[in-house]
């Protein structure tokens, strides 16, 4: 190994000896955050993109079994792969570490060859694992993420929304009388009309946390977390303003000889019974009324009183 990647490595133990062994070793090739106590450990996984944990654990406090029971019970850590680190192994260890998550572990006294070895082998299998997962997250025509990933969006999200007691705002957009443009052009330039919409909404789109995805068909989403209504209408109409000046010639649509957009905007506050389903009903619903009024406008429903 003799070039840095661009991973980055928690390592977790009481030891700041150890530590700095470990430091030294995996540097050259990863960017190291360290974490004397299971506590600093939690906090850092939560708040942090990582890649791997390497985990003590004979840990003073909360072990490394019950981090690791915590990682994994926890939608946002649970993929970070863990390697155990303990100065005993036996098979009743192994057992334990593996049934609830661990992936593998490392000895100590440390070998160097040992621990590059075995972080390298977990950081492949994870790049090809995140590969194969975002793969099967894109819709293969236009590039942008599928229903499933929204589906897996809109849970996580929701969740959120509801312990941070904040909006949640969702876009459901429908190309306007998208048959009648393949009827009359052909699938061909149909599929390159979805794949201009498509990039269109991702220009649009400048937060990180937002998320553009297809549906299926010529139905798309747009999920905006921490969004009131009157900021969720604000964005649709950005949308929906920048969809019509692509300006991609529609014979047969009206008023416009253009390709427009019906845009419905859902927004809620979610108390603790509430599901995400409410809020997908009501942006359909207002998607329908948009549609029903005419086309290419903005329809709204806003499910709690207090969401502006």
């Amino acid at each position: 190994m003799d070039k840095r990647m661009d991973y980055t490595i928690l390592v977790v133990d009481d030891s700041p000896e150890n530590l700095d062994l470990i430091k030294n070793i995996l540097e050259p090739y990863y960017t190291i955050k360290v974490a004397l106590h299971g506590e600093l450990a939690l906090q850092i996984a939560r708040k942090q993109k990582l890649d791997l944990i390497l985990l003590d654990i004979m840990l003073e406090g909360i072990s490394g079994y019950e981090i690791c029971r915590l990682l994994k019970s926890d939608d946002e850590t649970r993929n970070i792969p863990v390697i155990f680190l303990t100065a005993k192994r036996s098979e009743a260890d192994e057992v334990q570490g593996f049934k609830i998550g661990g992936s593998d572990y490392i000895t100590k006294p440390f070998s160097p060859a040992i621990v590059l070895a075995r972080v390298k082998m977990q950081i492949h299998l994870k790049a090809k694992t995140d590969l194969l997962e975002m793969l099967a997250s894109l819709d293969g025509l236009t590039e942008i993420p599928n229903r499933r990933a929204f589906d897996t969006a809109i849970d996580r999200q929701f969740n959120q929304a509801k312990r941070t007691v904040t909006p949640l705002s969702l876009l459901i957009l429908d190309i306007d009388n998208f048959k009648l443009f393949n009827d009359h052009y052909g699938h061909p330039l149909g599929d390159d009309c979805l794949r201009r919409v498509a990039k269109s909404l991702i220009n649009q789109t400048q937060r990180a946390e937002d998320l553009v995805a297809r549906m299926g068909g010529e139905e798309f989403v747009i999920l905006l977390p921490n969004t009131d209504n009157t900021g969720a209408t604000m964005r649709a109409e950005q949308y929906r303003a920048a969809v019509e000046q692509l300006k991609i010639h529609h014979a047969v649509s009206s008023p416009l000889p253009y390709v427009t957009v019906s845009i419905g905007v859902g927004t809620v506050i979610a108390s603790t019974h509430d599901h995400f389903s409410g809020l997908i009903k009501a942006a359909d619903n207002a998607l329908y009324q948009a549609k029903h009024q005419g086309r290419n406008r903005i329809c709204c429903q806003n499910l709690s009183p207090n969401c502006f």
